[in-house]
């Protein structure tokens, strides 16, 4: 479980890309995780919906059912962790900036020459160019790598939920918020130091190359695709209990380091909006610290829908 989790719930790190989506009456399918977050203040009663996502995606996965759908429509804002729809120039700047070496500068001596051997297989098997793999520093690599296995299983980047969402809110003229930032979001990514960067490639390599992990891949996106509390669950404990470096650090940075300030901008949309939508990654949702757990510190009322 090192690079799913990564992948599919805790970060949004590559480029906006345009997807067309399936048009089709809703159908009540549960998908995700949604929970009803209120906050009563004086007779102006305020209500948000917050949504589980996935960060890649696959066609059957929507139309989302009609609650999620219902909330939407009736939203004066949708929040994300990021636009996956906005202006992919910020994008490509956070990208040059956190993911690639330098232009022109010498790359730093890492693990990407001892690990080659591994590596060009991978790339020639995702149709990728080794010259456009070399300036990837290693955890940028490893990330371009794990979001191509998942498009062998037949899960996308361009089908994630958080695109369709933005997109369905935009049709709608709903304005589409941000939690966090591209550059934030990488900057997490970055900060990791070489030795640790190289561990993370190697992570990946070795989830990549173990057959089980596909079928674990299919297990998460399964549990996903039919809300199943119960896995999520064990998801997180799983993932709480890995020792891996990748899980380590899904854990301590990407959930239990950002759940606190998604929470503070849940908390703010909700109070500004009468109705409102958050969608996030779905483990932001489940375990110790959760999204929902820090907002009922905060006196929220916080009920789960499914």
């Amino acid at each position: 479980m090192r690079r799913q989790i990564i992948v599919m719930f805790c970060g949004l790190f590559l480029l906006p890309l345009p997807a067309a989506f399936a048009e089709a009456p809703p159908a009540a399918v549960h998908r995700g995780a949604l929970f009803k977050v209120q906050d009563s203040m004086g007779d102006n009663h305020h209500t948000l919906y917050l949504f589980g996502t996935i960060h890649v995606g696959a066609a059957d996965f929507y139309p989302l059912e009609p609650t999620v759908t219902r909330a939407l429509q009736d939203a004066g804002a949708l929040a994300l962790e990021i636009d996956p729809t906005g202006d992919p120039r910020v994008a490509a700047s956070a990208v040059l900036k956190y993911g690639m070496d330098a232009p022109g500068g010498k790359a730093p001596a890492d693990c990407r020459q001892a690990l080659a051997p591994r590596v060009a297989p991978l790339l020639q098997k995702y149709g990728i160019a080794a010259e456009a793999a070399t300036p990837m520093k290693p955890w940028m690599l490893a990330s371009v790598l794990a979001i191509s296995e998942f498009s062998t299983l037949g899960y996308r980047a361009d089908l994630a939920v958080d695109s369709y969402l933005a997109q369905q809110a935009r049709q709608r003229g709903i304005p589409v918020l941000e939690l966090e930032s591209m550059e934030s979001q990488l900057a997490l990514f970055a900060g990791m130091a070489p030795a640790d960067q190289c561990r993370f490639l190697e992570d990946s390599l070795a989830s990549i190359e173990d057959k089980d992990q596909k079928e674990e891949a299919r297990e998460i996106a399964n549990a996903w695709r039919t809300a199943d509390a119960a896995a999520f669950e064990r998801l997180a404990a799983k993932a709480a209990t890995d020792p891996s470096f990748a899980a380590r650090f899904v854990q301590k940075v990407l959930l239990d380091g950002r759940n606190p300030k998604l929470a503070d901008g849940i908390a703010s949309l909700l109070k500004r909006e009468k109705s409102s939508v958050a969608a996030i990654g779905v483990l932001h949702l489940v375990g110790q610290q959760s999204v929902p757990d820090l907002l009922r510190k905060k006196g929220l009322k916080v009920e789960r829908v499914y």
